[in-house]
Parts: C-alpha cells; sequence; structure tokens
C-alpha cells in the first residue's frame, strides 16, 4: 500500500506543509498561517490528505531545540488523539541544522528542510 509523506514545520511567521508520495513525488506544498484557528486542523487536514489519496499518511512536525510553543500554535495542546490511525499518524521530531540533499522544488519557496525531514524520519 502507498504511503503519504507529510513534514510540518511551524515558526513565529507561517506554517510549511509538504506532502510526497514516496521520495521523489511532491504532491502538496503549502504556506499557512502560523497558528491553527482549530484543534482539529492539523489532523482533519492529515485525514482529508488520505481520504484524497486512498493512502496512509505518515506525518512528522519538526519541534525546534529551543521552541516548544509549536504545539500550541498548531492547537495541539488540548488534543489528546493525535494519532488517527489507520489514516495517519503524527510524531514529533527534533528539528536538527540542515542536511544536505538537492531541491529541485520551484515555486513557493526554500522547502528543503521539510523534504529532509521526509526523507531522514518518515522514510526510516
Amino acid at each position: 500500500m502507498r504511503t503519504i509523506w507529510v513534514g510540518i514545520d511551524t515558526k513565529d511567521d507561517e506554517t510549511r506543509v509538504l506532502a510526497m508520495a514516496g521520495p521523489t513525488e511532491v504532491i502538496l506544498k503549502a504556506r499557512l498561517s502560523p497558528s491553527a484557528r482549530h484543534p482539529r486542523s492539523v489532523p482533519s487536514l492529515l485525514e482529508a490528505l488520505a481520504l484524497w489519496e486512498g493512502a496512509s499518511v505518515r506525518a512528522v512536525l519538526a519541534v525546534g531545540s529551543q521552541d516548544d510553543s509549536c504545539i500550541t500554535r498548531l492547537a495541539l495542546d488540548g488534543l489528546a488523539d493525535v494519532d488517527g490511525l489507520p489514516l495517519y499518524s503524527l510524531e514529533f521530531v527534533q528539528a536538527e541544522g540542515p542536511r544536505r540533499i538537492r531541491d529541485d522544488l520551484g515555486g513557493m519557496g526554500d522547502f528543503r528542510d521539510l523534504r529532509q525531514l521526509l526523507h531522514f524520519e518518515v522514510a526510516r
């Protein structure tokens, strides 16, 4: 069965989302508001991708070493169930320094770090 890989990274000024069907096919790239307006925003996004593509979603949320506020910004602090199996799984991973992988993703800015996060965390 095919699996969709999703990387989510939130900063003070934006939240970036990158979804890939395997290691090479980008299917969604988005820049969203830095804060989610509803506690079900992230689970609903992951569920929608799973339903749209007819595949399970394996997602990672990048958490900076000094920045725990991403949980609050994405309204996940009050949400007990962030594991929506069989549709999706969501893991919190420590965002490390940049790893080098060529990014040929044009358009909405630099998403290399999220692509690398998917390759090194989701694909393992």
